[in-house]
């Protein structure tokens, strides 16, 4: 299962300490918009922080099901950084089980966080052969709220699903206001960039359980244990 989302995204104490010091340097500095700004978004940043506690929970419950199933072979591989990366791997580490970072050289952002399983970390220099190895091995991909990066594997997932040259899986965008913001599906729809068909291709989810129950239906072998 791809967990998808933003490096910039931390855990909530993080956030909450983050947001102290910008509110410190806006205070000191009232007239500076750039520091004005940092401070909004770091209020943004603490209440987007609850999208780190779903991925990682959301880890937790794919590894959970995982484990509660020998029929089960689903595993959280996640693009191996910070973030909402590192939530799903935490989760996964968390509950007892391995998951997969593959992780990607960048002049910032992006080292390996701490919770992948060692064995299973990779590293690649390209963006392209890294989603390559997502894709082919995805039979689930959750995306939550991110950047460039994101709406990166996010569009190709489901062009590539569109134009029929992956096989379909669920698409999963948790965090429908994030998301139904950041993206009007409806306007592409309304200008007949894309067909009602291609609306099918994604559905919005909100929490963790809600993603976990609708891959667990797409592969019914896996269970929770009770």
């Amino acid at each position: 299962v791809v967990i998808f989302g933003s490096a910039r995204i931390p855990d909530r104490e993080t956030a909450a300490r983050q947001l102290l010091e910008a509110e410190a340097a806006a205070l000191g500095s009232p007239q500076d918009e750039r520091v004005q700004r940092a401070a909004a978004v770091a209020r943004r940043r603490l209440d987007n922080s609850r999208y780190y506690d779903e991925a990682r929970r959301l880890g937790e419950l794919i590894t959970l099901g995982a484990e509660a199933s020998e029929a089960c072979d689903l595993v959280v591989i996640t693009g191996g950084g910070p973030g909402i990366m590192e939530a799903a791997n935490r989760g996964a580490m968390e509950a007892g089980g391995k998951s997969i970072g593959l992780n990607i050289v960048l002049p910032f952002e992006q080292r390996p966080n701490d919770y992948i399983t060692p064995a299973l970390c990779f590293h690649f220099h390209y963006f392209a052969i890294r989603k390559m190895h997502f894709l082919k091995r995805a039979r689930a991909l959750v995306a939550c709220p991110g950047g460039f990066g994101t709406l990166d594997e996010l569009f190709e997932t489901l062009t590539l699903i569109q134009t029929g040259k992956i096989e379909r899986v669920p698409v999963l965008l948790l965090g429908s206001s994030y998301w139904r913001r950041i993206i009007n599906f409806d306007a592409l729809l309304e200008e007949g960039a894309i067909s009602e068909d291609d609306l099918e291709i994604f559905q919005y989810v909100d929490s963790a359980e809600e993603a976990w129950e609708i891959i667990k239906t797409a592969y019914s072998t896996c269970q929770l244990p009770a």
